[in-house]
């Protein structure tokens, strides 16, 4: 299959270029398109197919607040936590309209959803409760320093914590009431959790590895080696796949056991994000977007451009893939 490359610096600058961000315009292997007429589909068979969001060769951007760093999907709308703006703005995902800015405080990082609610990190040391259905603040837990990309459960809303030192750890919170059943140790500046249905994953960003915790009781089932700084984890349904944003790569661990399956090199240039999207892996990164296979890692599709887009947070909506490109404030969707 040849790789897919979509262009989006040009189309970006175009849309946000200002005085202190100018555009520069630069040349594009991309075909042009006729006036007037619409945009190029790679391959209208995967609209029968169902695989839409493959079909459009063109991303749709959707303004959101400044410096957007976490993304959730709530099964009808995309949730955006504003790192710079202390808010969380929602949009509809069939259209994009805005649905509502709620204001949490502080500086919003990650974000979940529950099944009912919104959960949102703050750098300082809190999570926020947000209901889903009408935006109402239902409280504020603390939980520790420098909080992160949170994982549920089921049950409980899993937290990574960071002190300035020494091993970090995991928080559980009951969904419920946010009450805090406690926390688990793990490695050194934790930063992101995923669930497999039955354990919580957490990157530990500051020791190259990840902590594999029976969800059940809290008991530690493994430490297993990744690639260099590791951010973003999500599961396929059999793995794990973790962004290490120090080496460019995405290691992928067996669910299992924690078994490297393998470590691929991806265009995301210090990868952030990871998104599965029932079918192939996504990758946000500083300079790309990067869709991996899941049978073998390689490498089918690249939306980049030679330019900083610092893509952070990933999410799939079971149709479109949704990124947060935290220097122009926007969310765009693929």
């Amino acid at each position: 299959m040849n790789v897919r490359v979509v262009k989006v610096m040009m189309w970006l600058c175009a849309m946000f270029a200002t005085a202190d961000m100018p555009c520069v315009a630069q040349k594009s292997s991309e075909p042009a398109q006729p006036a007037g007429g619409s945009p190029a589909i790679t391959n209208p068979l995967k609209v029968a197919l169902l695989k839409w969001y493959n079909a459009n060769r063109v991303p749709t951007t959707f303004k959101v607040g400044t410096q957007p760093y976490g993304i959730a999907f709530d099964g009808a709308n995309m949730w955006v936590a504003n790192n710079g703006s202390g808010t969380v703005t929602e949009r509809r995902t069939n259209d994009g309209a805005i649905l509502g800015d709620f204001n949490v405080g502080g500086a919003p990082y990650g974000i979940t959803f529950d099944g009912a609610n919104i959960w949102v990190s703050n750098a300082g040391n809190g999570v926020t409760k947000l209901q889903a259905s009408t935006g109402k603040n239902l409280g504020t837990f603390s939980v520790g320093p420098s909080p992160g990309w949170m994982t549920f459960d089921g049950g409980r809303i899993w937290v990574p914590i960071s002190p300035s030192q020494g091993n970090g750890s995991i928080v559980e919170l009951r969904a419920s009431d946010g009450k805090n059943l406690g926390q688990i140790t793990v490695g050194s500046a934790p930063i992101a959790a995923a669930f497999d249905g039955a354990n919580v994953w957490v990157t530990n960003n500051g020791s190259n590895n990840v902590t594999k915790i029976q969800a059940s009781d809290g008991s530690v089932l493994g430490t297993f080696s990744v690639g260099n700084s590791p951010i973003g984890i999500a599961f396929d349904g059999t793995n794990m796949w973790v962004a290490n944003r120090g080496d460019n790569t995405v290691t992928e661990l067996r669910g299992t056991d924690g078994k490297v399956v393998g470590t691929f090199p991806v265009t995301s240039f210090q990868p952030y994000g990871v998104a599965f999207d029932g079918e192939n892996i996504w990758v946000s990164g500083s300079l790309a977007i990067t869709e991996l296979r899941t049978s073998d890692g390689k490498i089918i599709g690249s939306f980049e451009e030679s330019g900083a887009i610092n893509a952070t947070g990933i999410a799939f909506d079971g149709a479109n893939m949704w990124v947060t490109f935290l220097d122009f404030g926007v969310v765009v969707k693929f």
